[in-house]
């Protein structure tokens, strides 16, 4: 690990330092990593081939004419890009599903569009992650996961 030094204004210093407090950060350098790496994040998933892993959650009214068979049927149209999904009740009509998703980003936002869009979905978010194993591919710190237990 390098150290490097930034001259900041007071004003963005004061901003970091409640940054760090509210989020409960050991340090001011672990807030910065963070949105290093956030930043670093978006500008790699703006490329539409990049490899990523989404989570695509939504809530829709499963009363609505076919709209739960539409869905299905988006979904299976592009099984390649789905890896599960979770299926919520809420009250009589609503339901929420989180969708994980694995493929390229242009593959993931066109897939998350298709659900999405239809008459009836609302309040969707769909979250990308560059692939596991990028990171290490575009600068970020490499290491290891340990299974078990010692």
């Amino acid at each position: 690990m390098e150290r490097i030094t930034i001259t900041i204004d007071d004003d963005l210093l004061a901003e970091v330092d409640a940054l760090v407090a509210a989020r409960g950060y050991a340090s001011r350098s672990e807030a910065i990593r963070d949105m290093l790496r956030e930043t670093a994040k978006h500008e790699h998933l703006s490329h539409g081939a990049a490899p990523c892993v989404a989570t695509l959650a939504y809530v829709y009214n499963h009363g609505l004419r076919d709209l739960p068979q539409r869905l299905v049927d988006t979904q299976h149209e592009h099984h390649e890009l789905n890896v599960a999904t979770t299926h919520v009740h809420f009250g009589q009509d609503d339901c929420l599903e989180v969708a994980i998703l694995r493929g390229s980003v242009e593959a993931v936002r066109r897939h998350a569009d298709q659900l999405t869009a239809q008459r009836g979905v609302r309040h969707a978010h769909l979250h990308l992650i560059p692939a596991p194993g990028e990171e290490q591919k575009h600068g970020h710190h490499e290491h290891t996961h340990r299974r078990g237990g010692a």
